[in-house]
Formats: C-alpha cells, structure tokens, sequence
C-alpha cells in the first residue's frame, strides 16, 4: 500500500518519463510552425492561399477606414506574392513594451499583436486576432516588408518568421504612402502547393466590389494564367458594389425584375452597417455570398439568417396583401435558395467560428440585418406593383414546386411501404397480358364510352380507363389540389410512373398512352388538359413517344351499302365531293358521343391498329421551340385569364366552324 502512494516514483515506471522537464513551451511564432492547422485549417491549396487572404485584408481595412484608395496585387514568376497599398503605412516607431524593437517587428513576429483590439485605430476591421501578418511571416521561407510613412521608406527582411535584418530607412519617397508585403509560402509547411492565379484574381475581384471605393490592380506572369477569365494585368473598380457583383454572377440569365434588389442602410445606434444586392434568375441555381468586414463567411453565420427573416416577413406580408391563399406556407428557402445574394456587414469586434472565420457567430448580427433590411425590401415590392407581383409569382410556384417534391416523396414512400398491396384504380380494365410491349391504354371520357370502349377492344393489348368529365387544370392548380385529384390519381395509378422527377419509363404498364375523346368541342376540351397534365407531370412520357390522341369519327356516311367515316365537317364535306361524287342520296348521321357508338363501328374506326388512325404527341427538339411551347401552354393554361382573353382576342378573327 505504501508504494502505490510514494512520493519519488521509479524511474522504471511510466510515471518517471513524465516531469516537469517534459513540458515543452513554444515561444514566439514556434506555435504556428508547429501545429499550423490551428491558425489556418491545415496545409492544403485553401490554407495556403488563406495566407494571401490575410493579408489582403490587412489592406482592405485600410481602404474600408477610409485611409487607402488602391492596393495592388501582384503574383511573381517565382511564386512569391506581393500586396501592397497607399493607407498610413505599418507603424516603424519603436515599441514602448518591447525595448529595441520597432512596432512593425512586433506585429510581424508577436501573435496577438495589432491595432485591431480597441476601436481606436479602426472602428470595423477583419483582422481580429493580431495573427494574420505574423502568421504569414511564420509560415513564410522568406518574406520583406516596405512601409513608407512621413515621406520616407523603410525596409525589413524575414524567414520562417525570424527578423534578417532590422528596420532600415531606404530613402525619401515623397509621392508614396502605405505598406507593401512580399512573401513566398514555406515549402517545408506546403510541400509542392502553390498559388494559383485564378484564384487569387477571384479574390481581388471580390474585394473590389465589396467595397466601392477602392480599386484594386492586379498583375501575374502570363505563364501562370490557368483560365480564360484571369488576366494577367487588370484594374478592378465596381462603382455599383455589390448591385455589379450580382449581376455579374446571374451569367447573363433572365431575371425576375430588371434591376437588382440592393442598397446599404447603416443603424443610428453605432451597432454596425449593412449593404446588399439580390437578384433572382429565372432559372438555374443560386448562389449566396456574404461577407463580415470584407472577410467571406462561405458557412455563412447570423448574418445571412438576418437576410433570410427579412425576406421572408416582406414576401409573407406581399402576399397576404396580394390574398394569396399560400402566404403561410412560404418559406425562406422558396425566396432565398434561388436567388443570387450578396450581403456584406460591417461591425464592431465581430464573432467568428475559427481562426480561419468562415462562419459569423455575432449574436447582435442577425438582428442588426433584419432592421436595416425589412423596410427597404417592403418599400422596394410595392414601389413597382408590376415588379413585386413578378417576383410573388416566382416565390409561389417556387413553393408549389416544393409541396409538389413533397407529396411525390410521400407518395413514393407510402409505395415503397405498401408495394404489396398497391391496387390498380377500380375503374381500370386491364389488358390480359403483362408484358408492357404491344399493349396500350385508352383514355376515355365517361362510363358510358367506357362501357362501349371495353366491348370494342382487343383484351390481350388493350386496357381501358374512364374518366369523369374535365380532369383539373394542373397549370393553374396548387399542389396539393394535384396530389388529391381522384383522376389525376387515377391515371398515375394506372399508368405505374410517378410524377415530374419521380417519373420512371420503366416502371410505364404500356406501350402506348391513347386519349380518346368525343369529336366535339367537349372532347377538344377534354384532350387539352389531359395533354396538359402528361406535358407538365410526366413530360418523359410525351418525350419518348409515348402519347397519342385517337381519331374517333364524328360523322357516320353511307349511301347503297356504301360507308365511310368523316372525323369533322370538313373532312364530311370533302368525302361528299370525293367519295360519293355520282350523286344520289347520302345518309349522313353524326354521332353523340363515343358512348353513343355501337362497340363494332367503335372498333372499326377507332380500335383497330389496321384500320385506326392516330396522332402521336411530340415535343420540339429545339431549345428556342420548346420554350415557345411552354410559353404557349401558360398562356392558354396558366393561371392569368388575362393571357387567354389577349389571345382569344387576336386569334378570334382565324375561327370558323365553331361547335356551337
């Protein structure tokens, strides 16, 4: 017992390799050296370019204090990389709590060293922890420093964070301001990493639309250009900021409204300043890019769920003004997932997650957003009724296409559960056969063509579906309405394939889709919409052929044993010229409806693969015609009567025969 308790262990016991001699103290930048990850996330491409980041930062927090007006940006053959610009310069005058050193070799060899601490020096600023600099110099196999201040220039030379030289007056530069830092990574900490031009110009980029009064130059050798857009000398300076960058970024897509949504509001309480720009493409994916005092926050942070609760409240209010019955139902992701998003903060000792600060964490933030952001965004939706009815509409069938994902997904999981069990519509008659080639399936309206359909067809091949009247019009209904329609259900069932996304050709029960409807203006009706629903929630289907409309006769003609079929009056009056052109009596009757037709002339004239004929449904191949095709179907089945009155209008002249 008395061992387990004694004072002076056994050097032979693990306990004596474990003293007070061996703990190790990093001293100076032998920390950073030594476990770099901590200060810059690792050793990678992206960590070594953070090294640039920094720095470059240092230089905009000049420019956003209002005390420098350019910086540039300059990659050497070498690989080393120069920053410079023409703000007050790094201080050289000796530092009173480190006799013999100057402030600037404090800060190029101290962590936690800066003028960023108190708000004396800057009132925002991105450089907040005082490692930046010296963390480049640590990470640096050679780096050089030149600050002119007062009209003359001083030099000082670095590696691997140590000072080779001290602080030396150069001369007088009477036409130069401001500091200039060249550094080349260590290869010992990067390996065989190196920056890369494109990216280091996307960032220059960045930073001058962040902050419009700064221009940036940009310089790299022409043998290091990797991409068509990197230039190997350019001078970046956006007058229209973050309004520039977004419709930069939009690649030239069509948007909701011509103008950007943007502008800069700044909080009477000192808390901070915002400024902004969004603009929404008609199509493609979006993209959000927020900034903290210039500092890109790519995980984004309180900020940017400031922006979305902003949205959010405005577009629910719109809506609810406009009475649109989902306003509820809308959310952040409807408004801010597809759209293109610039936000950049400026505040007072801001909160990230990490050294490296891709996530803002000030609490304070989300807050400040909101206020500054609200009244400029509902001002902005009712200035242009036009424009804010626009991008209501976007945001509503944004939502409606989620509800639709929705009900797919439940649909598909309840399928997948109950697989076993799924039954076939009780109104279907199915084919005998299982096999989905050489069978199809008629659609057609009502009982009654039904019954007359199922007595005229092939049992084998052919399976029949009747449906109610006039299916729902699903270009201008909600999604739930879709999901709970009985036909709609129906035919899905039948048909074996989900819809939109979830559409699977391998899963289709037929080979061929066959709507077959009275030769009536009823009948008309009732093809469109049926063509309407197979266009927008199975348009794989119309794609690969598989619809057709069958061509049932709306006239029976016979004359002395003699009998032929019209589809419609013209062809009736054309068979009269033609067919039955020795004269004599023609008995001519038209028929009600396919229900009205005996199962046999049902067959012979509508049924019968030999005899019948029918019109498959095509989609154009051209990009430009398929637009015009889904601009057509939304004017005449959209849900804005205004767009089928216009064309009712100028088409009105064009029409005759009408069935009434």
């Amino acid at each position: 017992m008395s061992d387990l308790f004694s004072k002076n262990p056994s050097p032979n016991t693990p306990e004596g390799d474990y003293s007070a001699a061996s703990i190790v103290v990093l001293e100076g930048l032998e920390p950073v050296r030594k476990r770099p990850g901590m200060y810059i996330g690792g050793t990678d491409e992206r960590a070594l370019h953070h090294l640039a980041a920094e720095v470059i930062d240092n230089a905009m927090d000049e420019a956003v204090a209002g005390h420098a007006s350019r910086i540039e940006i300059e990659l050497h053959q070498d690989g080393r990389l120069s920053i410079s610009d023409n703000g007050r310069g790094i201080p050289i005058d000796p530092h009173p709590k480190f006799p013999g050193k100057s402030a600037l070799e404090v800060i190029l060899t101290t962590l936690h060293s800066g003028g960023k601490f108190e708000a004396k020096a800057y009132e925002t600023a991105g450089g907040l922890h005082g490692v930046g600099v010296s963390v480049v110099n640590a990470l640096s196999s050679e780096l050089s420093v030149e600050v002119a201040r007062e009209r003359k220039l001083y030099r000082q030379t670095y590696e691997q964070g140590l000072p080779t030289s001290p602080l030396t007056p150069v001369g007088d530069v009477p036409n130069r301001r401001g500091t200039k830092i060249t550094f080349l990574p260590d290869p010992e900490i990067f390996g065989p990493e190196r920056f890369r031009a494109k990216r280091l110009f996307h960032m220059a980029r960045a930073k001058a639309y962040l902050f419009r009064g700064v221009e940036v130059r940009w310089r790299c050798p022409a043998d290091q250009i990797d991409g068509n857009d990197t230039p190997s000398e350019a001078t970046l300076r956006f007058p229209g900021g973050l309004a520039d960058f977004v419709r930069d970024h939009s690649n030239k897509r069509d948007t909701v409204s011509d103008t950007p949504f943007s502008g800069e509001a700044k909080s009477s309480e000192g808390a901070g300043r915002i400024e902004w720009a969004i603009t929404w493409p008609l199509y493609g994916e979006g993209a959000s890019h927020s900034y903290c005092n210039t500092i890109p926050t790519p995980h984004g942070g309180t900020h940017e769920a400031g922006l979305r609760a902003a949205l959010l409240k405005s577009i629910r209010s719109y809506a609810e003004l406009k009475s649109v019955r989902q306003a509820g139902q809308i959310s952040a992701d409807d408004i801010f997932t597809p759209a293109i998003t610039a936000l950049s903060v400026f505040i007072p000792d801001p909160q990230f997650q990490g050294q490296t600060k891709d996530k803002l964490v000030t609490q304070g933030a989300s807050k400040l957003v909101e206020s500054l952001l609200r009244d400029p965004f509902d001002h902005w939706l009712t200035q242009d009724p036009e424009r804010g009815d626009a991008l209501l509409t976007w945001v509503v069938e944004r939502l409606e296409e989620r509800l639709r994902r929705k009900a797919e997904r439940e649909v598909a999981r309840k399928t997948a559960v109950n697989k076993r069990k799924l039954r076939l519509p009780g109104k279907l008659t199915d084919c005998s056969q299982d096999a989905a080639e050489g069978s199809e399936i008629f659609i057609v309206e009502g009982d009654s063509a039904g019954g007359s359909a199922k007595q005229a067809r092939d049992r084998k091949t052919q399976a029949i579906l009747p449906i109610r009247g006039k299916i729902l019009n699903v270009a201008s209904a909600a999604p739930d309405k879709i999901s709970a329609n009985q036909e709609i259900q129906n035919i899905t069932q039948a048909l074996g394939v989900g819809l939109r996304k979830n559409y699977d050709p391998a899963s289709l029960r037929y080979e061929r889709v066959i709507i077959m409807t009275d030769a009536d203006v009823d009948g008309a009706h009732i093809a469109t919409l049926l063509m309407t629903f197979f266009f927008l929630e199975m348009p794989g289907l119309v794609k690969d052929g598989r619809l057709y409309l069958g061509q049932p006769p709306l006239y029976r003609m016979a004359a002395k044993g003699d009998v032929v079929y019209a589809r419609d009056d013209a062809h009736r009056e054309a068979l009269l010229k033609s067919h039955f052109k020795k004269g004599g009596k023609v008995d001519v009757s038209r028929f009600k409806g396919l229900g009205e037709m005996p199962p046999a002339q049902l067959r012979e004239t509508a049924m019968d693969p030999k005899k019948r004929s029918l019109l498959q449904v095509t989609l154009p191949r051209d990009v430009n015609e398929m637009t015009d095709v889904r601009d057509l179907v939304d004017r005449l089945m959209g849900k804005v009567p205004e767009h089928r009155f216009r064309f009712i209008s100028d088409h009105a002249a064009y029409a005759d025969n009408l069935d009434i």
